[in-house]
């Protein structure tokens, strides 16, 4: 009996040793997947008759791979596929590590925005630019608003030397006349550009999409400059814990730190914490008055995404920020707002926001998607009281259907706008612009594939406003694939625009000029026509270059001006008695070579003038050229990636305050160039540093001064020592204030 329980005992023994050394000998295949150094998330990966993808960071494994000789096939979006051949044998770690940059094609790349359907760009009739979170870390910025810097045709624009508020300008055309979307919802309401562009964690945006040109027919009347959607992270394919963290020589520190839970089965949800911090009271061109607006913001966002028979979508997202800023004298503190006896500009602001995508549980696919945002500011400009709020609801339904060659899109849609403030806005002659606006309003939309090449885009939408009626604007685009390698589109719409004037030009409210309302301010109407042109060029497998050109046209009637120039101590808002043009063409090149490197290269021609009793004046803050780019190279074998970027602009018209006003009529050319070095050899961290505005550029060089009477803000006294006289204004402003400076952070993913 004891012999056979022993013999029992040792086979048992050599089975688990058998066992044991044959999974010892199990093979393992891995690898990472990058472009020019940067981790590559979603990529397909296929080996044999096995398929995963890579995680958050670039990495990949394959459980238990086939051995024997085969290709392992590396697929993703905007790329095209790399094929290696390994032979595997029992017992074997092969590692493979890909670097995708030298193929790299945006232009392939998933777009949502141009017609509200996913869609590869190259088969979009509407032209997207598309800026991806490489993009974002070539040149990293505390928020969006700073990264558009880089983006050929837009630029972020100062409204304010003190409290540093602004707006985004497309081709010339001032904030008001572009839409700003979270996730394809009118989030961003036009007082809050430079806020709602804030506090968006960058490492949870997925890409940020722009159109160029009129959008009406989808988004809305306002959109009749142009649009930006900012397109957060899938929480599903977001990594389970991110940071990103960095400080400049200012002491300006910005965290973003993002995480995600499983919610049950059938739930995702991703937390982005956003937190910048700015402290540090500087007074470089020593006009006693702070270079950079003081700042102390917090947002968190949440986004949940919900798993539904038959991939239907559910998702909701939903964001708070709170933000102090101020700018001002040196030795202010907060117990002079408001006050007389030092000058200080203090904003409190306070906003959140939803966002929901619904889709019914029904054959035909039917959207509902609905946002709603709260805007509050308390504001001090001095001794003036800017008290402002704003509610805005939408909801729309959407439905999406192909009949043949028809690809039908129908909705319908209801704003609500809610705005009152303390100022002259919201009295008198615009009382009914103020309280509660409506704006029901469909829209149709077809697109017929006349054949492989040819396809046309046509749709209409009809608005009612609740105080200014019926709102009529049709849009039409073609497109042309004249082979696999051009392409050309033709995009043409109409707009219409309510104003509210001091929700969007800043200038209303500092310094001492006096507003004045000369008449009931009619709204706006535009027509616009783009045309684009796209080549892509394969350099024999030794890169890509693709080249973009276009030439764009807007008129507008009963466009709405502030006048600088009648008054010097007046801003004196009308209806143009004439038509206003913003004209001009642009282009763009992306070289991406297999050296590593990649070029990035933007340039901008306008022409934005009034025509007035034929009296052609160019419009103010507006340049007739600017040019950017960004340069990378990747040093594989250091692990580290260089990027060079920039942009320069020409002389634009400034608001000067009278004759005798000393300071330049006209700004210089100038430019901003930073340059950026990350090294990427930790597993899990990446760390980078450089260095910000390397020419040491500020607006003041070459002026006088920057602030008219900084040592009078009050307007005191007017008669002593004004030789120029000039009263107190800061409105002279068109770039950022701030010199050289260096900056470190660091980046840490956990898949």
């Amino acid at each position: 009996m004891l012999m056979k329980i022993l013999a029992e005992l040792s086979f048992t023994m050599v089975i688990m040793m058998l066992n044991f050394v044959a999974g010892a000998q199990t093979s393992v295949l891995k690898g990472r997947v990058l472009s020019n150094l940067l981790p590559v998330p979603d990529v397909s990966i296929a080996a044999a008759s096995q398929v995963t993808s890579t995680d958050s960071a670039g990495y990949f494994i394959f459980n238990k791979p086939d051995t024997g000789t085969y290709s392992v096939i590396v697929s993703a979006t905007g790329f095209k596929k790399i094929m290696k051949t390994i032979t595997l044998k029992t017992g074997d770690t092969v590692v493979l590590d890909f670097d995708l940059g030298d193929l790299r094609n945006d232009l392939d790349e998933v777009v949502v925005t141009g017609t509200l359907k996913e869609v590869r760009r190259l088969e979009s009739p509407v032209p997207v630019e598309v800026y991806t979170q490489a993009f974002l870390k070539k040149n990293p910025t505390p928020n969006i608003f700073e990264a558009l810097q880089n983006v050929n045709g837009v630029r972020p624009q100062l409204n304010c030397n003190i409290c540093n508020t602004g707006d985004i300008h497309i081709n010339g055309l001032e904030g008001p006349y572009t839409m700003i979307l979270i996730d394809g919802m009118p989030i961003v309401s036009s007082l809050s550009s430079v806020y709602g562009l804030s506090g968006i964690p960058n490492s949870l945006v997925e890409q940020i999409e722009i159109v160029k040109g009129p959008a009406s027919s989808l988004y809305g009347s306002e959109a009749v400059g142009g649009l930006i959607n900012i397109i957060t992270k899938k929480p599903e394919k977001a990594p389970v814990f991110s940071v990103d963290a960095f400080s400049t020589g200012y002491l300006e520190h910005n965290a973003d730190i993002g995480f995600k839970l499983n919610a049950g089965s059938n739930a995702t949800v991703l937390t982005g914490l956003n937190y910048f911090k700015y402290g540090n009271p500087v007074d470089h061109n020593h006009d006693n008055f702070t270079d950079v607006t003081l700042q102390d913001r917090v947002s968190v966002f949440q986004k949940w995404s919900v798993k539904r028979e038959r991939n239907r979508i559910l998702t909701l997202a939903a964001r708070y920020m709170y933000e102090d800023r101020w700018g001002g004298e040196m030795q202010w503190n907060k117990s002079y707002r408001g006050g007389g006896e030092v000058y200080g500009e203090s904003i409190y602001t306070s906003r959140w926001e939803l966002i929901g995508n619904y889709q019914l549980p029904v054959r035909e696919k039917l959207l509902f998607s609905f946002s709603f945002n709260n805007h509050h500011q308390d504001s001090r400009y001095g001794l003036v009281s800017y008290i402002a709020s704003q509610r805005i609801g939408f909801g729309q339904l959407t439905w999406d259907r192909k009949l043949g060659i028809h690809d039908l899109l129908a909705g319908a849609a209801l704003r609500y706008s809610f705005y009152d403030d303390n100022t002259p806005a919201t009295t008198d002659l615009n009382q009914e612009l103020a309280r509660n606006t409506w704006l029901p309003g469909f829209f149709l939309q077809d697109e017929l594939s006349l054949s492989n090449r040819h396809k046309i885009l046509a749709g209409f939408r009809y608005d009612y406003n609740s105080v200014h009626g019926s709102i009529f604007t049709p849009r039409f685009a073609y497109k042309w694939s004249i082979d696999d390698n051009n392409i050309l589109r033709l995009n043409a719409g109409t707009g219409f625009r309510v104003v509210n004037i001091f929700t969007e030009d800043h200038a209303a409210l500092t310094g001492a000029r006096s507003v004045e309302i000369q008449e009931k301010l009619k709204p706006e109407k535009t027509y616009n026509v783009n045309l684009n042109y796209l080549k892509k060029i394969y350099t024999s497998g030794k890169g890509f270059i693709g080249v973009e050109a276009s030439v764009f046209y807007t008129h507008f009637n009963n466009r709405i001006i502030g006048d600088f120039d009648a008054d010097p101590d007046k801003i004196i808002y009308s209806n143009l008695d004439g038509h206003a043009v913003s004209k001009g063409f642009s282009s763009s090149f992306d070289i991406n070579m297999s050296s590593g490197l990649k070029i990035l290269l933007g340039a901008t021609y306008q022409d934005v003038a009034a025509i007035e009793q034929g009296v052609k004046k160019q419009q103010i803050l507006t340049e007739k050229f600017s040019g950017n780019w960004a340069v990378s190279y990747a040093i594989k074998p250091l692990h580290l990636a260089v990027d060079y970027t920039g942009n320069v602009y020409s002389p634009m018209r400034l608001p000067l305050l009278g004759e005798l006003d000393p300071r330049r009529p006209n700004s210089p050319f100038w430019s901003i160039q930073n340059i950026q070095f990350t090294f990427s050899g930790f597993r899990r961290l990446e760390l980078y540093g450089g260095v910000k505005n390397l020419l040491n550029w500020t607006p003041n060089k070459g002026n006088p001064f920057i602030i008219a009477r900084a040592s009078d803000p009050f307007d005191k006294d007017l008669q002593t020592d004004n030789p120029y006289h000039l009263t107190f204004d800061p409105s002279y402003v068109y770039g950022p204030n701030q010199n050289i400076r260096g900056f470190l952070g660091l980046r840490l993913t956990f898949p």
